[in-house]
């Protein structure tokens, strides 16, 4: 099957790619040194193809959706939930049934209470800096304290640094990292355990103390990503088809838009064109060169055709897949397999 005879928008893989980036990342964190975070793409068969290619076990989402789903494909035997929940019934059940290793984060007395009704075991979620969940390093013990209290196991702590994942100097990038690292060591100390769980794409080598990084977005990555400078391909694009030309204006139109793409951290991007705007099921895109707002760009030469396939780059892989409920892989032009994006929702 040639990828041009789906209907599009369509997520495709390059499949070389993609491997490039399992085995690039378990070289450095074989096993259980990584934990990939299904979040980032949202999919049983892809995790599989990650667990059988690059090793690893150990996995973490941000959904109790994407948990179950894992469970229920017998995906990883250690599945960390790193994030709070409170649907106590809900988390109950997946430990019942669950094969593997149930973990989930807290942060308070509530979290922690909702953990232990359920036999879970916890990661002390710890405040580094990003202003989202995640209790003071101060107050961890206490937390681990209450939590062994009530039966839990206290398997360590955790920590993100997502404000600084992305921050595009190496150097200020470090010295984030150390400083928040610092945040999590006294946590750490307190609270005990063996797990230490830390890091995204962005930070994956500047963590020689954590036990664990949960990175997920470095399987596909995305333009955000690519600007760092990381050891990761582009895996992932948006397959589309002009729809419309105008020599006239000198644009042409693609069919993917809004509902196709994470756009929080900019525009999609198309090689070889710019990005004029995107609407809900569209992209207008222009040549390289040449005029814009004005549009004066008459006899514009050089245009896609009507009915082209054009590739299209997300700017953030983790919603752009959400959007999907499928993603085919490739080499060259050729399907080689597809896959659901069955982790989707919540």
């Amino acid at each position: 099957m040639n990828v041009h005879d789906l209907p599009t928008p369509l997520l495709v893989v390059d499949g070389a790619a993609l491997d490039h980036n399992v085995t690039t990342m378990a070289a450095e964190r074989p096993g259980r040194r990584l934990r990939p975070h299904v979040k980032a793409f949202k999919s049983t068969d892809l995790a599989r193809h990650v667990q059988a290619t690059g090793g690893h076990r150990s996995f973490c989402a941000a959904t109790l959706r994407e948990l179950e789903g894992l469970t229920d494909a017998s995906v990883g035997d250690d599945l960390l939930l790193a994030n709070e929940t409170l649907e106590g019934d809900r988390l109950t059940r997946l430990v019942e049934r669950a094969d593997a290793r149930i973990t989930v984060a807290v942060d308070s007395p509530e979290t922690v209470r909702t953990a232990a009704a359920a036999g879970a075991s916890v990661l002390v979620d710890v405040d580094v800096g990003l202003p989202r969940c995640g209790c003071p390093p101060e107050e961890a013990g206490a937390i681990a304290e209450l939590a062994r209290s009530l039966g839990c196991d206290v398997r360590g702590v955790m920590g993100y640094e997502g404000h600084l994942v992305g921050v595009p100097d190496r150097t200020a990038r470090a010295s984030g990292v150390e400083e928040a690292m610092a945040l999590l060591r006294v946590a750490a100390e307190s609270v005990g355990g063996d797990v230490v769980s830390a890091g995204g794409t962005g930070t994956w080598d500047l963590h020689p103390w954590a036990t664990e990084v949960q990175a997920g977005s470095y399987l596909l990555m995305d333009t955000h990503y690519d600007r760092l400078g990381l050891p990761f391909r582009l895996a992932l694009s948006v397959e589309t088809t002009v729809l419309s030309v105008s020599p006239e204006r000198g644009t042409a139109v693609l069919d993917a838009g809004l509902k196709s793409f994470g756009m929080d951290h900019g525009n999609p991007q198309v090689p070889g064109w710019r990005v004029f705007f995107c609407s809900d099921e569209h992209t207008t895109i222009l040549p390289p060169e040449g005029p814009a707002a004005g549009m004066t760009a008459a006899g514009t030469t050089g245009l896609p055709s009507v009915g082209d396939r054009v590739r299209m780059l997300p700017a953030h892989v983790d919603p752009t897949v959400a959007y999907h409920e499928r993603m085919v892989v490739v080499d060259g032009e050729e399907v080689v397999d597809v896959w659901a994006v069955d982790l989707r929702n919540w």
